[in-house]
């Protein structure tokens, strides 16, 4: 299981969609993320990096062949991986596919109209002026990240990053709580039970946004979000058309792909995984696409018991 970020490090919650009494499930922190050491670490850390290491940690329990289930930046290192080593790919369940372009990354980043849609005014706090260039955006957060302690520049991008993380995620959460149909009660009180956490969350992130010291969970954010800014400025170390490239050859190399992406998603275009996977089914491939009525999140009720289901197929 491939988490997500970069940098965001796995999390139980994450195995959810297993039958832990049945399924035997590998869920590592990727190079400088999660318990990973040194935490937050750029240097070396790159694509190819945790592509090896996958590998590696793959000979060293034994194991000839794993299926992959990976989610949003997750899914761009579990495409790598198989590229190069599809004979130790028995399939893929790749949910909520990250692209690593523009119209992703800038909507979280860069100042803009979704801004005004937040419980309280927290944007005077982001170094990012508006109309700035995301490269320039990225550029700049990288280096107040760069300092291996957390300064007061840096404990503000972490606090307005995640911020902004949450108000993503919560408009996803909301918009699919809007066409949960009438019948499906639970999942929208489960739905609605989510959205409200979200809201909490981004009332107490805006309302500690000066305040003083850096928390335990505000350190390991730090060396999250010095990871993302690390790989985003970098594009992931993906040159163009890779990922196509990618998908091409699981076709080929008869690797399954279910792609599961959330109809709301408010962080990753469902349209990625639409697109790949016609492109693994034109290039002949089993590539099959589930569409939920969720969002970006794989603890969504709807997400959830989408990904139980792929993963019960293997």
């Amino acid at each position: 299981m491939l988490h997500g970020g970069p940098g965001s490090g796995c999390q139980p919650g994450l195995l959810a969609p297993f039958d832990l009494e049945r399924q035997r499930v590998i869920a590592p922190d990727q190079r400088g993320a999660g318990a990973s050491l040194p935490h937050g670490r750029t240097q070396g850390n790159t694509l190819q990096a945790l592509v090896d290491d996958l590998e590696a940690l793959r000979r060293h329990l034994g194991i000839a062949r794993w299926s992959v289930l990976a989610g949003s930046w997750g899914t761009v290192l579990a495409l790598a991986y198989a590229q190069q080593h599809p004979d130790r790919v028995e399939r893929l369940v790749l949910r909520g596919a990250f692209a690593l372009t523009r119209r992703e990354v800038g909507p979280l980043l860069l100042p803009g109209p979704r801004a005004r849609r937040t419980p309280v005014d927290w944007r005077a706090a982001w170094p990012v002026a508006q109309g700035a260039a995301l490269s320039q955006a990225l550029s700049r957060l990288e280096q107040l990240l760069q300092s291996g302690t957390a300064s007061v520049a840096a404990r503000r991008v972490v606090r307005g990053w995640a911020l902004r993380e949450l108000r993503d995620a919560a408009h996803g959460l909301r918009r699919s709580l809007r066409h949960i149909p009438p019948q499906q009660g639970r999942q929208a009180a489960a739905t609605r039970q989510a959205w409200a956490g979200l809201r909490r969350q981004q009332r107490r992130g805006a309302a500690h946004l000066h305040a003083p010291g850096t928390s335990r969970k505000e350190a390991a954010q730090w060396g999250k979000y010095r990871l993302q800014a690390h790989y985003l400025r970098r594009r992931g170390f993906v040159r163009p058309g890779t990922l196509d490239a990618a998908v091409r050859q699981l076709a080929r190399s008869g690797v399954p792909v279910d792609w599961a992406h959330g109809q709301f998603d408010a962080i990753c275009p469902p349209a990625n995984s639409a697109r790949w996977a016609a492109l693994g089914r034109k290039a002949g491939g089993v590539a099959r696409l589930a569409r939920p009525a969720s969002g970006h999140l794989a603890g969504e009720s709807a997400m959830r018991d989408c990904l139980r289901e792929l993963v019960a197929l293997g």
